[in-house]
């Protein structure tokens, strides 16, 4: 087997940690970082290098193979990945002072469909398997069109601040970008391959401490407090009856509740950031099936003290975000990086990882 072929099998079957602290893994990252068709073309024309295969794969191959028995492979890869010019979204001429304005435009974080089911499944169960009356149908186009708007405009906006955010540490010279965005790496730091998660503290970890807190949910312990002080609340989803008590304690004057609310909810938090561990753990394994995987990741957790269900904001806080990037990459070492050992699927996995919080 050649070693080409035993990083492929490797990377194919999630077994990411392999690639670790390995020269010639490393050299695989990089090499497949450039095969895209233009950074490709780019790389071979700025070092003199010709190929003779003609499928990308077996060009991915070959360079790989070429590249391991070359003194300054490594030397030049680096020089190629740091050159922002070489950027995928390079060639798109982003604005990026402009996007930061029109993230604004985003007032509300609700996706198309509901919080269990993707979109598409959303529209199969609520309108293609529901309704066998096409005039009815018809009359549901503009709850439809509202829904697909939803989505694309926050999947615009988790894309854009993504990107913004991934840029910021693209800067740093202690990272080496993975400019053809390759699965499982978006970059480099100081040599370790990391996928970057722009995310929130998780709801379901967040009410499971919680109960652990209050000695039942949190959303149990709200309406108790509601009803000893003569509140009245209507019915409807979780989230709906949540938001509706909080309002109304807030109009009658119930700071203490209120804060007491807040506090158990920063408690759980602040928990996490003194040991992160269980955070990371939790993370990896219960991550959706479809978007599994096993590499390395650097988790940016936002939170907002002051309202947790608002933290989606923070994505666009770039004068919050950047300080707090820059100080995690100026004191990155070979310790930052914190061993996870994980199951998913009944599988045993290990990866390396770490959280930087982004709290206003």
């Amino acid at each position: 087997m050649t070693n080409f072929e035993k990083w492929d099998i490797a990377f194919n079957k999630q077994e990411m940690y392999r690639f670790n602290h390995d020269a010639n893994g490393l050299l695989w990252l990089k090499t497949r970082a450039i095969c895209r068709g233009k950074q490709l073309a780019k790389f071979l024309d700025k070092y003199g290098v010709t190929l003779s295969e003609k499928k990308s794969k077996e060009k991915n191959r070959e360079l790989f193979e070429l590249l391991e028995n070359e003194i300054e492979a490594t030397d030049w890869l680096d020089e190629f990945l740091r050159d922002t010019d070489n950027e995928l979204y390079k060639t798109l001429g982003v604005d990026e002072e402009k996007l930061k304005e029109d993230l604004f435009n985003i007032r509300e974080y609700h996706w198309g469909g509901d919080q269990t089911n993707s979109l598409d499944k959303y529209m199969v169960s609520h309108y293609v398997k529901s309704i066998s009356d096409y005039n009815e149908l018809l009359s549901k186009r503009d709850d439809i069109a509202e829904n697909a708007w939803k989505y694309v405009q926050l999947s615009w906006f988790n894309n854009w601040t993504s990107y913004l955010i991934e840029s910021l540490f693209k800067k740093h010279p202690n990272v080496i970008s993975a400019v053809g965005e390759i699965k499982s790496v978006d970059f480099f730091i100081k040599d370790n391959p990391i996928d970057l998660k722009v995310t929130f503290f998780p709801k379901e970890l967040l009410q499971s401490k919680l109960k652990n807190i209050y000695g039942k949910s949190e959303l149990s312990w709200l309406k108790q407090m509601a009803k000893e002080k003569g509140i009245g609340f209507g019915k409807g989803s979780d989230s709906l009856v949540q938001y509706e008590i909080l309002r109304k304690l807030e109009i009658n004057h119930q700071q203490q509740i209120l804060s007491q609310f807040h506090e158990h909810r920063r408690q759980v938090v602040e928990a996490s950031m003194r040991n992160p561990l269980e955070l990371l753990k939790w993370l990896y394994e219960n991550q959706g099936p479809m978007r599994f995987g096993a590499e390395n990741r650097l988790f940016l957790i936002m939170v907002n003290r002051n309202d947790m269900d608002e933290s989606w904001e923070m994505k666009r806080q770039f004068e919050i975000i950047e300080p707090k990037v820059k100080d995690y990459l100026d004191n990155f070492n070979d310790n930052t990086l914190k061993e996870v050992n994980f199951t998913f699927a009944g599988r045993e996995y290990k990866a390396l990882s770490d959280v930087i919080f982004i709290i206003n």
